[in-house]
């Protein structure tokens, strides 16, 4: 009977490792992504080729990250 509480235990701290690993990479991605906002200019209208560039690659990428599953 211990054998199978301990298993039991086992799977459950492992189960709230788990948990407690994604929800810091969750906030880690966030976190990440607040900062790439902050080192890209803000979105206007722009004449420039290159800052065009990078907005689009900008979106582009926080859609690809978006879309990932956790």
């Amino acid at each position: 009977m211990l054998s199978i509480t301990s298993a039991a235990s086992s799977t459950s701290e492992s189960q709230d490792l788990r948990e407690d690993l994604s929800e810091y990479v969750a906030h880690l991605q966030l976190h990440m992504a607040l900062q790439a906002r902050n080192l890209v200019p803000t979105l206007t209208r722009t004449v420039d080729s290159r800052q065009q560039m990078l907005h689009q690659a900008q979106a582009d990428f926080e859609k690809y990250v978006s879309r990932q599953a956790l």
